[in-house]
């Protein structure tokens, strides 16, 4: 069973601490989850980081998750030039509803982020892509709610262009990790349609970062 301590997680997280020029005084382990192979998933951490510029500690609990990656995927119809999203639909704990998300998931103890998004493509999607057609869209990750969580992003783009019955072929696909109880089901949507089906922050955000590249490099 993998030690918080020597988790990529936990490591990864004091090392931004200190970057930042703060000091870990002490923390506790208030619950921590773990993967079936041992590694750690989560932890809920009630933590002393002393800012030493301001002389005060940092509001203390702290719930340790990790990068995630996010990958946004262009389909270009070879015939018309018409340019579609591969999405994918999942209901989330959170609300309980459905989001239609781009394929995204947790960097867990892999550093290579290029890696795990080729894994999650492939898991989410079926689709096999090379490493060389992923495109960073942000160098340094973005986070979601650091007040809370460690969790930074990571957002991709990728392009292909494929005849249309290659496109469709990939939609109501039934996807997932049975083991992790995902049920996901792929959808093809059109590009100008997708924000407006989008409820996730994070999904948004990637959206609005392709546009923003294409509007710079094309």
């Amino acid at each position: 069973m993998e030690n918080l301590e020597n988790s990529l997680k936990f490591k990864s997280w004091l090392m931004r601490l200190q970057k930042a020029g703060l000091e870990l005084r002490k923390y506790q382990e208030l619950a921590t989850v773990r993967k079936k192979n041992g590694e750690v998933l989560f932890s809920f951490l009630d933590t002393k980081v002393w800012d030493k510029e301001l002389n005060r500690f940092l509001p203390g609990y702290l719930v340790l998750r990790g990068n995630f990656v996010s990958v946004l995927t262009c389909l270009t119809e070879k015939a018309t030039s018409k340019r579609y999203l591969l999405l994918v639909c999942q209901r989330r704990i959170g609300n309980g509803e459905v989001f239609f998300e781009h394929p995204c998931g947790m960097c867990d103890n892999q550093q290579d982020i290029y890696t795990v998004a080729l894994q999650e493509l492939r898991e989410e999607t079926g689709l096999e892509i090379d490493r060389e057609q992923l495109i960073l869209l942000n160098a340094e990750p973005y986070y979601t709610s650091p007040g809370l969580l460690d969790e930074g992003g990571y957002f991709f783009c990728c392009e292909l262009v494929l005849e249309s019955s290659e496109i469709w072929s990939l939609a109501k696909q039934r996807r997932g990790e049975s083991i992790e109880n995902e049920y996901i089901i792929t959808q093809v949507v059109e590009l100008e349609e997708a924000p407006r089906l989008m409820r996730n922050a994070n999904a948004l955000l990637n959206y609005y970062l392709y546009l923003e590249y294409k509007n710079k490099h094309y």
